[in-house]
């Protein structure tokens, strides 16, 4: 029996790439770089996730993921590169400035409450994360946040579940399933722990046969099925 649950933020309970396009749109105007075009959100999105892979491989550090991308973005678009230490601390507190909820996950948080505990794991910066959670409510929701910042460790890493695992406490890894969008991130994460997968994947993509996925969902209310 599923007896905890751990929640992915960005792609799952939140939607981050309207947070992201809203954060640096604004940021664009902060910065008197001109017009933000929707092709350079799609390239900086796309450079972006470069990155958090590279991350999760453990090939580079957190911070040279906050930086790069925007070092390489700006080069990209002939904005100067020197920018990217301060656009990225500023970008940090914009991302908080738009909620938008993914399958009305708020009333479903609260739904499960009494059913199951429930906690957020995030690869986010303490500081993002912190104002997501804040002012869309989940924090408050939750039995506890769990974010790879504060612990020294990134998903997908064992190191990064054993230190979750270890202040959870339950009676076996099979009680505990994590809910998220990535597979390299959040189901590779899970497999590495050995606790229960659910791939949030309302795109309808393929997953190679190298995961093991115990569920897939397209919306978060089929979570309630799941859990009877």
């Amino acid at each position: 029996m599923i007896k905890a649950l751990l929640w992915d933020v960005d792609g799952t309970l939140l939607d981050f790439k309207a947070a992201e396009s809203a954060a640096i749109r604004r940021l664009f105007g902060e910065f008197s770089l001109g017009e933000c075009t929707d092709e350079m959100i799609r390239r900086y999105s796309a450079i972006n996730e470069e990155f958090w892979q590279r991350l999760e491989r453990n090939e580079i550090t957190k911070q040279q993921v906050l930086i790069g991308r925007y070092e390489q973005f700006f080069a990209e678009i002939g904005a100067p590169v020197s920018l990217a230490v301060e656009f990225n601390r500023r970008y940090q507190v914009r991302l908080g400035d738009t909620i938008v909820l993914r399958d009305d996950s708020y009333s479903i948080v609260k739904s499960l409450r009494r059913r199951v505990r429930q906690y957020v794991v995030s690869n986010g910066t303490v500081i993002a994360q912190s104002r997501k959670l804040e002012g869309s409510g989940l924090g408050e929701m939750m039995d506890g946040v769990f974010l790879s910042e504060a612990l020294g460790v990134e998903k997908p890493n064992k190191a990064f579940f054993d230190a979750v695992m270890e202040r959870i406490c339950p009676e076996a890894p099979e009680e505990v399933m994590i809910i998220g969008d990535s597979l390299t991130s959040d189901i590779r994460g899970g497999n590495n722990a050995g606790i229960k997968t659910c791939w949030y994947n309302p795109e309808g993509k393929t997953a190679p046969d190298e995961y093991k996925i115990d569920y897939v969902i397209a919306d978060l209310h089929e979570i309630d099925s799941l859990l009877k």
